[in-house]
């Protein structure tokens, strides 16, 4: 009887903890931060954000990004637009796309606060995918030094792991800080808005939540 309701306290516990964090997560997704950016009119500039799906990127042109944060990427002349994101290194190297996803890999990128990479992706012109985002020149001076103090500096360069992109116009850098459930790809875009004063969710594990933000 005792080894009975030990199991059964057990399947409870995995079934409350699932429960509880996707309650929590739509709960403080629903609640808007910064709501009074919408007031300002004056937003000269325009940025982006895009999802396969599940993972958001920020994108933003070429003509909009500092030297800073330039420095030492891959670039050819003809590409316009540059995108950032941000994930857990083992899931982004050995999941190149969902076919590929595994449950150990997705329990390390939870639950084990690994390693992380910047995901560096060019494009030659605008996707009418992409949802628009404007905003103040300052706000976007704030989300470029968020992008920039996310990347893992040796002598002040960039870290790029060669031979490691999707496609020829995308590669992989060394990020800073770890991947776990409270801190996902799309929480780190949420964190980035709302430290640059742009409207964003209270905290949210999910591409829709700040994507719905914008519609």
């Amino acid at each position: 009887m005792k080894i009975f309701k030990r199991i059964l306290k057990c399947l409870l516990l995995l079934v409350a903890i699932p429960t509880g964090y996707f309650t929590t997560a739509f709960l403080l997704t629903s609640i808007t931060v910064n709501k009074n950016s919408d007031e300002i009119t004056s937003k000269s500039k325009t940025v982006y954000l895009s999802t396969n799906g599940v993972h958001l990127d920020i994108i933003i042109s070429k003509k909009d990004i500092p030297p800073s944060l330039l420095e030492d990427i891959v670039q050819l002349e003809n590409e316009e637009y540059i995108s950032f994101g941000w994930g857990n290194e083992n899931f982004y190297i050995n999941t190149p796309t969902w076919a590929d996803l595994t449950v150990k890999n997705a329990f390390q990128a939870m639950f084990l606060n690994g390693p992380t990479l910047m995901h560096v992706t060019r494009y030659r012109q605008k996707s009418t995918s992409w949802t628009e985002v404007n905003l103040q020149e300052i706000e976007l001076k704030k989300l470029n030094d968020y992008i920039l103090q996310s990347f893992r500096l040796n002598n002040n360069h960039k870290i790029i792991l060669p031979d490691t992109g999707y496609t020829p116009r995308d590669n992989f850098y060394k990020a800073n800080g770890g991947y776990s459930c409270l801190m996902t790809c799309n929480t780190w875009v949420n964190v980035g808005f709302k430290e640059s004063g742009l409207k964003a969710c209270y905290w949210t594990p999910f591409d829709f939540g700040l994507l719905d933000k914008y519609k």
